[in-house]
């Protein structure tokens, strides 16, 4: 018996199907609230943040 009859006759193959769904649910909720208006405002300000003066990071303390 080889490994792909094995395989075929074990019945795994609606796991793969509930796996696939599953990534595709997570894929498209990942998607929507990415691109969703509402985040927008909030993602520009993100983007802006390291070319943002007044966030600069906290100053090394100097080694004396």
């Amino acid at each position: 018996m080889s490994l792909t009859e094995l395989m075929s006759n074990a019945g795994l193959s609606r796991y793969a199907e509930v796996a696939l769904l599953l990534f595709f649910f997570a894929f498209v909720i990942i998607v929507w609230r990415v691109f969703s208006p509402s985040r927008k405002q909030l993602l520009e300000r993100q983007a802006r943040l390291p070319l943002d003066d007044d966030h600069a990071s906290p100053s090394r303390p100097s080694a004396e």
